[in-house]
């Protein structure tokens, strides 16, 4: 069994929050085990000039750590499970998946003004296709710009008036501690978080047996078999960062099945497909939500976006 584990990370301030705090849990879990962090600096931190849905999607933040498992240099890596590709490499596991938080995504406005209350015309700021898309179907009238960067480099532009309101993750600003950032929560009634939105997943070789077992214990079963749900209704899709898709699940009161909302959109935001089924059987449930999106049309919209990918 392993004494140390170190955990490849991404160097920017939320991604080294995440890594460090799932440092602390596996030190909790095993108070004789070491944990180290590995910060480096990936493709998709360094190539900031492009939408990430024109130069590789969100697949370039998480191949130099997938490398650095590969040859050793370190034993796990921390994702956002909304960055995660449906399907992971050969060799790799996903070893544990839970801590989630606020799933919804959050309007951020220095005038103060709520979603509704934008004026015609207002420049807001979303690297997301799914949130362009969603925004658009309620605000036809509002300017969509891409914005790349770290929350920090984000905020920085708004600030400095490149943008009148951005939309970000509610979880990401509250985990940095810039709650107080957000002046409004959009309802999932309409803006479908992205699949995995708010939990966190670890990564590593599916043939470390001690790195899985020194994991399990992090492993929150619920939530993982909630984002299993939306993970599978994405690669039943095809889904990929360069198509506009929402996938949400979560428990019923009782505890015994899983609501599952997903949604694939035009970019202009005119045609919205949604599908809300329940189940018992995450997998199950995510391929037949992805069959009933596919029989209202999704196919034609997903075409779109594979050629123009």
């Amino acid at each position: 069994m392993h004494s140390q584990l170190t955990i490849a990370t991404r160097e920017s301030p939320l991604a080294l929050w995440q890594a460090n705090f799932i440092a602390d849990q596996l030190r909790l879990a095993h108070p004789q085990l070491q944990v180290v962090l590995a910060p480096m600096s990936t493709a998709g931190d360094r190539w900031l000039s492009s939408p990430l849905s024109e130069v590789g999607g969100k697949g370039l933040f998480i191949k130099e750590l997938e490398h650095a498992m590969l040859d050793g240099r370190a034993q796990l890596a921390v994702h956002s499970m909304k960055d995660l590709p449906a399907v992971l490499p050969t060799g790799f596991a996903l070893a544990a998946v839970g801590y989630r938080d606020d799933v919804r995504d959050a309007l951020v406005s220095p005038s103060g003004l709520g979603f509704a209350d934008l004026p015609k015309g207002s420049k807001v700021g979303s690297s997301s296709l799914r949130r362009q898309a969603l925004i658009r179907s309620q605000r036809p009238d509002l300017e969509l710009a891409p914005v790349r960067g770290n929350l920090g480099t984000r905020l920085a532009k708004l600030d400095a008036g490149d943008y009148d309101a951005l939309i970000l993750a509610s979880t990401g600003l509250t985990r940095l501690g810039l709650g107080q950032r957000i002046t409004q929560t959009l309802p999932t009634s309409w803006s479908v978080p992205a699949v995995g939105q708010g939990a966190l997943g670890i990564e590593c070789l599916s043939a470390d047996t001690d790195t899985l077992a020194l994991l399990a214990p992090l492993n929150d079963p619920s939530i993982a078999q909630a984002v299993a749900a939306e993970r599978a209704l994405s690669a039943a899709l095809g889904a990929s960062c360069s198509t506009p898709l929402g996938g949400y699940a979560h428990w019923d009161a009782s505890g015994s099945a899983l609501a599952l909302t997903g949604v694939v959109a035009s970019l202009d935001g005119t045609q919205i497909l949604k599908v809300e089924a329940s189940g018992s059987e995450p997998l199950v449930l995510g391929q037949r939500v992805a069959e009933q999106l596919l029989d209202q049309g999704a196919a034609a919209i997903l075409r779109e976006f594979q050629e123009d990918s």
